[in-house]
């Protein structure tokens, strides 16, 4: 009997650890949030801002969000398996559509706030298409 007692313990442990880990990991969900919504505010003022104030204001914004959200993940307690992989897809897939985004909107489309719009969703899907598959997966 102290056989089995002993396993129930160490079940009950282990699913306790894996309920904490599960409850821990899912901070990389809102990350991508924040990264998702930070774009639909900083690619229309990338685009719509003219002049050196917009460059340097949007540029320090930028820097700004970034490095909170990159200090926000250095801190938390669980990183999710497969995480860098996961990561580097979401920001390549980003970049491409950020990259895109300003060629167009400052060679061809000028001061569209359409063209802005949609830039600033293309932007923004990466990032929210892969929160809303890491908070399906938790």
């Amino acid at each position: 009997m102290g056989e089995q007692a002993d396993a129930a313990a160490a079940l009950k442990g282990i699913a306790l650890m894996e309920t904490t880990t599960r409850r821990r990991g899912d901070w990389y969900a809102g990350y991508l949030w924040l990264f998702a919504g930070w774009q639909l505010v900083l690619v229309p003022a990338v685009l719509l801002w003219h002049g050196p104030t917009g460059t340097v204001v949007s540029t320090l914004a930028n820097a700004l969000v970034v490095m909170g959200l990159s200090l926000f993940a250095t801190r938390q307690p669980v990183v999710p398996r497969g995480l860098g992989s996961r990561h580097l897809k979401v920001i390549g897939a980003w970049a491409v559509a950020y990259v895109s985004a300003l060629a167009l909107g400052l060679t061809v489309f000028g001061d569209s706030v359409a063209f802005v719009v949609a830039a600033a969703v293309a932007c923004a899907l990466p990032a929210a298409i892969a929160a809303w598959r890491e908070a399906r997966a938790v």
